[in-house]
Formats: C-alpha cells, sequence, structure tokens
C-alpha cells in the first residue's frame, strides 16, 4: 500500500521503518528540513519504561496549585491561558481520578516495556551505534519524597521491572559525581533503564527507512487532508507529484489537531513545553555515568555522549517563541546541586545555536488522560501516532510497531 506520514520527529521516523519493512510505498512529509527538529531534537533522552508515568494522577491538581508559588517549580502555568488549555485542563481533571489514573498507567506500562523491547531490537539487528549509557537513577531528596515514591514502588514491583532502593552512600558508589554537599535520603536505581540520544537514533532509523525505499520530503508543510473515492490526498506547499494516497498517519505533534478537525476527529492536544540544557563535560570524572532524576523539582541529568544534558519542566501556556529563563534557572540549579562541576556551562545559545551551551524550548503534545492514541482516528483510512507527552522516545518503537500491525490487520503484540 502506498502510506503517506505526516511529520518526521521520533514518532514519525519510527512509524516510517516499521511501515517500510512491512513492504509499504512510505513517504514522510515534515516541515522542517530534518527529522526530529522540534520536540524530539534535545529531550532528556531517558529510556526508562518503570518511570512513564500519567501526568494526570490524583493529588496533582493540587500539586499545581501549590507550585504556582514555588521559584523552582516542575510545572508552570502562564496566563493568560487559551480556551482550549482551559478545556483541556477540565479533561485532565476527570483523568485525576484514581480509577482514571490506574487504567492509563496500567495501559502506559504496557507499551512502555514493549517499546523498550522495540528499541532494543532494531539496536540490536540494524546494529545502530549511537551514545547511550545504561542505567537510571531516581534521587529523593528527603524521606517525605521516599514516603510518596511507594505507590510506585509498588508498581515497578507488581509489573516485575528490577530495580533497589538505595540509601545515599550506595548511590554514591553509582554515581560517584554526586555532589556531597547536597543532602540525598535516599534514591531508586533502575540498572536495566538507559539514557539514549533520541536524535541520533532517528537520524540513523531514517537512513534505514530510505534504504527500504521511504521517501522523506523536508520542508514541505501539509495543510489539509481531502478524503476521495480513488484515496486521500494531501494538499501542500510543495509540488512534487506525490499527492493521493491508501492510507495517512498523522504524526505531527501538537499540529495533528488542525488537520484532523476537517475530517470530525476530535483529538485533544494542547502544547505543554519543556525545555534542556546541553553542555560538554568538563571533567569526565564530575559528570553522570549515565542519567538521574531528581524527584523534587523533576528535572532529569543525562550523560550523552560528550555532553551533559538536563532537562525537565512542564510549562502550560506562554508564548512559544519565548524561553522562559525561569525554567532554565531551576535547570542550572538542579545540575550545579548534582553535578557542579560536570560541565562547561560558559557561551550560552539559544536551540540549534553553535555555541559551547545549547538551550532548547520544545512542545510535547499532551492528551489529558496520558497515553498515546495508536490506531484509528475514526476517519476512514486516516490513522493516529501521536499524543505521547514527554515520554515520545520512551514509547516510540513500540507505538510504531503497534500501528503497523493495526494497519496490516495483524494481531498485535499487546492489547492497547
Amino acid at each position: 500500500m502506498k502510506i503517506a506520514i505526516i511529520g518526521a520527529g521520533i514518532i514519525g521516523v519510527t512509524t516510517a521503518y516499521e511501515l517500510a519493512a512491512d513492504g509499504h510505498e512510505v513517504h514522510v512529509f515534515e516541515r522542517r528540513n530534518s527529522a526530529c527538529e522540534e520536540s524530539s531534537f534535545a529531550n532528556a533522552g531517558v529510556v526508562s519504561p518503570g518511570y512513564v508515568t500519567p501526568w494526570a494522577a490524583p493529588g496533582m491538581p493540587s500539586k499545581v496549585l501549590k507550585y504556582l508559588f514555588q521559584k523552582h517549580a516542575p510545572v508552570r502555568l502562564k496566563f493568560p491561558l487559551k480556551h482550549g488549555e482551559l478545556g483541556w485542563m477540565r479533561q485532565w481533571l476527570k483523568a485525576c481520578k484514581p480509577k482514571a489514573y490506574a487504567s492509563a498507567r496500567n495501559s502506559l506500562q504496557s507499551l512502555a516495556s514493549y517499546s523498550f523491547d522495540c528499541l532494543q531490537h532494531l539496536t540490536k539487528t540494524l546494529e545502530l551505534e549511537y551514545d547511550k549509557a545504561q542505567g537510571y537513577m531516581v534521587l529523593l531528596r528527603g524521606e517525605q519524597e521516599l514516603a510518596q515514591m511507594q505507590m510506585s514502588l509498588k508498581l515497578l514491583t507488581d509489573a516485575g521491572l528490577i530495580h533497589k532502593v538505595l540509601d545515599a552512600d550506595a548511590a554514591r558508589k553509582i554515581e560517584p559525581a554526586l555532589c556531597a554537599n547536597t543532602d540525598l535520603h535516599a534514591a531508586i536505581h533502575l540498572p536495566n533503564d538507559s539514557v539514549a540520544n533520541c536524535r541520533q537514533f532517528a537520524l540513523l532509523l531514517r537512513d534505514k527507512a530510505q534504504s527500504l525505499g521511504a521517501k522523506f520530503h523536508f520542508g514541505t508543510t501539509v495543510s489539509h487532508i481531502q478524503q476521495g473515492l480513488q484515496g486521500i490526498r494531501l494538499n501542500h506547499d510543495k509540488n512534487d507529484g506525490e499527492h493521493s494516497f491508501d492510507h495517512v498517519v498523522v504524526c505531527a505533534g501538537v499540529a495533528s489537531s488542525e488537520l484532523l478537525k476537517p475530517l470530525g476527529a476530535h483529538v485533544p492536544l494542547i502544547p505543554v513545553y519543556g525545555y534542556s540544557v546541553s553542555a560538554p563535560v568538563r571533567e569526565p570524572i564530575d559528570a553522570p555515568i549515565s542519567g538521574v532524576m531528581d524527584e523534587r523539582y523533576k528535572v532529569a541529568i543525562s550523560r550523552i555522549g560528550n555532553r551533559v544534558r538536563v532537562a525537565g519542566g512542564a510549562q502550560i501556556g506562554g508564548d512559544p517563541a519565548r524561553i522562559n529563563q525561569a525554567a532554565i534557572q531551576t535547570l542550572y540549579k538542579v545540575l550545579d546541586d548534582w553535578f557542579p562541576a560536570a560541565a562547561d556551562t560558559k557561551g550560552q545559545t539559544a536551540n540549534k545555536g553553535r555555541g559551547q551551551v545549547q538551550v532548547w524550548m520544545g512542545a510535547r503534545p499532551m492528551l489529558p488522560a496520558g497515553p498515546p492514541r495508536v490506531g484509528e482516528s475514526g476517519a476512514d483510512r486516516v490513522w493516529l501516532n501521536l499524543g505521547h507527552g514527554s515520554s515520545g522516545w520512551a514509547l516510540a518503537c513500540g507505538s510504531a510497531r503497534l500501528l503497523a500491525d493495526k494497519i496490516a490487520g495483524r494481531k498485535t503484540a499487546i492489547d492497547f
């Protein structure tokens, strides 16, 4: 079949590869000039099935209200909120109820574990070489944080995911560069999880997809999906002769909502902005060996090749073209707390600049309940693979394989 994919982030690229591997004629349309130029460009790099959880959780509404008055808040609301963001938050509040949360958590856990296996399989069978490091650790600054993690620990146990609660001394043996002057009560170590360079992987997989015949149309913005008796046509800003398809897969992040509205498919996506700072390693002995997460501030610090990346923040509202300096200062604070000598942070530049330090802001496409939508859209021959939020890298490979199986009419490996 001839299949169009809209979007070439990590979700679009993995989808393109799996569909091409199934023997389909694949065309990928991407408005940027390369793959993974937006939400996938400089994410935290964390691939941790045990730490993929719904943002809609019991107790989260009260936490968000509390965060409004904190300087270094994990979640920020930038007023005034748009109408769509207010509607999204109403749905999010409903999804925070215990029963809805439990269902979403189980779905995400299943998909994350399956996706992790798919990522390992692709890496091995395709012999992909990209920056990655084994192990991931959640740092708990106080006794209260350890107490709050008991439900998560039970879920890890129930899911059969290997983990261990460590005291401060044991944690520092695994990550010896952790600053001794910062209070550390305990840590949760997940030895089988990892951090890895999402964009580097995506570019390698794009090449593999192209070797199977997939065509990537970069610098091409799709404005409209038109259904007809002879197939589906895409209206876009380049006339290259590729218009009619048997199926279309929408992986265009936040922009997907507007593309789907004329087809009667309502997808409540909003951008939840995240931030990262990447800088060269100053001294390897002072840098993390793999990746850690500061549970209090929800900030991850990762060793990706010869760079340190600190990433976090969840901002609803605000100007998409303006970096929130308060969020960036939180990243620097957490980096300084745990690895003060790890990175050379002089020479800051925004987004894809060439300076020593790269500051990035990305719009994560978030659905209210948490799990992405992978499958039929409700519109004939139009499929969805979107809404992965901050977990796109951790969920991408599994989501792509599931969608390819659904399009082929095969039984999927997991029920999602």
